[in-house]
This record gives C-alpha cells, structure tokens and sequence, in this order.
C-alpha cells in the first residue's frame, strides 16, 4: 500500500530528491541497473537480427541506443551520490530537478548553470569610495543612497575557496616567514 506513494515521490527524471533515505537510493539503483541491463540485451539482440537480415536500419539502433545512454548516465549519477556521503550533495537542479554535488557550477543532466557569477570588487575597477552602500545580489541598493553612487555587491563565498570577496590571497615569501624552519628563527 506505501509502495504506491514511494512512487509519487520520486521526480519526473527518476533521480532520487536530496533528503530521500539511502535505501530508497539504493532500490533506484537497483532498478536502473536492470534497466540498463535489459536495454543492453536489447540493443544487441535488435543489432543481431538485422545483421542476420542483412537490413540495418540506423535511426533505429540510434534511438535505442540514446535510451541506453540516458539510464545509464542516471545510474551512473544516482552510484556517485551512493559512493558520497549526503554531505557531498550540494542541492538540486532548479530547471530538471537533479541532485547535483557542492561546488557544481552546471547541472549533470540538463546542462543549466547553477551557479551565477558576479563581477568581484577588484574586476570592477578597484576599490570603492568610502560610504558606497553595500548590496547583495538581487537586491536593490539602501533607500538613501545617491542614483550615480556606486555600490558593492558581496557574493557569498563558498567554504573552503580561497579568494575572499573576490580577492586573491597574497603571496608568500621567504621574507615573511619567521621561525619554523632548520634554521632558527630571524630577526
């Protein structure tokens, strides 16, 4: 009886939603191998009684084959989230609806862009004058604020980059490291 909303929940792609359980992960995955087992028997034994006929017809073969390759691009995806832990899923696709991994910047499945990018602080020109209002993206500027002004947009940074609000981090030299080394510590 449960079986039959397990069924409602899963997408129009058949790739499980972020907070679906593992074993619902895993039956996806059984599933899909089958399919792609099934539809590789099939593929050969369509191939086989053609050749057997002598008569090959490629829009056909072509067709069956693009099928093969969708089911086995899902179970492909649907193992990799299996071999990560749920940490690794970074949110879903907002065009198909696909879980896509932290730090994906396009979609696995239909190619949209999931990440925006925003000009830093530094490829706009430089520095800022003093009292330019902040905004994040999306928002308008403060009320107040004069129309000409310039205003910054801060883009969060993702955890573990290293270049914060859009800039590099300096350079390190041998002049700036102090102590640590075979050689004492200098002056």
């Amino acid at each position: 009886m449960f079986d039959r909303f397990k069924k409602d929940r899963a997408p129009a792609n058949g790739v499980p939603a972020e907070g679906q359980p593992q074993s619902e992960l895993h039956a996806r995955r059984d599933e899909l191998a089958a399919r792609v087992a099934e539809l590789t028997w099939d593929l050969g034994g369509l191939t086989y009684e053609m050749a057997i006929r002598d008569h090959f017809r490629l829009d056909v073969l072509v067709r069956r084959a693009a099928e093969l390759q969708e089911a086995d691009a899902q179970l492909g995806e649907v193992e990799r989230l299996l071999a990560s832990s749920y940490e690794g899923v970074g949110g879903t696709c907002r065009a198909c609806g696909s879980p896509h991994s932290r730090g994906a910047v396009f979609c696995w499945h239909c190619g949209t862009q999931l990440v925006e990018h925003a000009p830093s602080i530094a490829a706009a020109g430089g520095p800022l004058p003093a009292g330019a209002p902040l905004t994040t993206p999306g928002t308008a500027p403060p009320q107040g604020s004069a129309e000409g002004q310039p205003t910054a947009v801060v883009t969060p940074v993702p955890a573990g980059d290293a270049t914060v609000f859009g800039i590099p981090p300096a350079p390190v030299s041998d002049d700036t490291i102090v102590g640590g080394g075979a050689g004492g510590s200098r002056p």
